[in-house]
């Protein structure tokens, strides 16, 4: 097995390449690329759209009933914490908004307008009005992506019941109507996860969870000056070792419940 700088057939239309078309391959060239099912967002931005449009006619349909708690996750790869969020979000029947849909929407800004236009114009200036009291109370400079991804997650936030994957919810949003959740676990047990649920070798296994905890963590850096692993920004750190998705899954209800009865 060699490795050179070639153009990858399989990525090379793709928005990302975190290998940047550096590939392995065997003599008869089959390309071997471990960000493949990472990198590949085509197919994905679509169904992401479809998502924000259902979530936006749920809203429209139920309208502002006053204000309900969010659940924010944060989560080192592969702890499980996706898996967890979705049974949590069926049990619970919350919203789901995972890290890359809440991504897309901040990027776009024409489909951040359509979130945030599901406020009246009451709500959309106590939004405002909190938010840049959240850039002057943390001195942050709010770029572009800033402004629209805290008004993104603001505006979840102020028709609640959602569970709000990634993305550093947990710094914007308030506090009192807020149950904070961090999933952790062994970095063995997390390569072990990535080697069987995407036939990685060991190597890229390891180098996937490093870099994206890594990335995680530089991301909650820039945007909010905080460390991601910080547990006094959590209500609940939750290290899954040992634990099924469903017995993780009770003790997140059974905390939430208790902050919220």
């Amino acid at each position: 097995m060699t490795t050179e700088r070639r153009l990858c057939v399989i990525c090379a239309w793709r928005e990302h390449c975190q290998k940047r078309f550096s590939v392995t391959y065997n003599g008869s060239l089959n390309i071997h690329c471990p960000d493949f099912t990472r990198d590949y967002t085509i197919r994905d931005l679509e169904a992401d759209k479809q998502v924000v449009e259902a979530v936006l006619d749920k809203w429209r349909k139920e309208g502002l009933t006053g204000p309900r708690p969010c659940i924010t996750i944060s989560r080192e790869p592969a702890a499980g914490g996706s898996e967890i969020s979705r049974r949590l979000a069926a049990d619970l029947k919350m919203d789901l908004m995972g890290g890359q849909i809440i991504s897309r929407v901040a990027e776009s800004a024409g489909m951040s307008e359509k979130v945030v236009a599901t406020l009246d114009e009451k709500r959309v200036s106590t939004l405002d009005t909190w938010l840049t009291s959240l850039f002057t109370a943390r001195h942050l400079w709010p770029d572009v992506y800033l402004k629209h991804l805290t008004k993104v997650i603001g505006t979840i936030g102020e028709h609640g019941n959602a569970i709000i994957v990634g993305r550093g919810a947990q710094f914007i949003l308030p506090l009192e109507r807020l149950f904070r959740v961090r999933f952790i676990a062994p970095q063995e047990q997390r390569i072990a996860k990535v080697m069987k649920d995407r036939k990685y070798s060991r190597d890229d296994a390891e180098s996937y969870v490093v870099k994206a905890e890594a990335d995680r963590a530089a991301f909650i850096k820039k945007y909010f000056r905080e460390d991601i692993a910080d547990p006094a920004h959590f209500d609940l750190v939750l290290n899954t070792a040992g634990l099924t998705v469903d017995q993780a899954t009770e003790i997140v209800k059974a905390s939430f419940r208790a902050k919220f009865p």
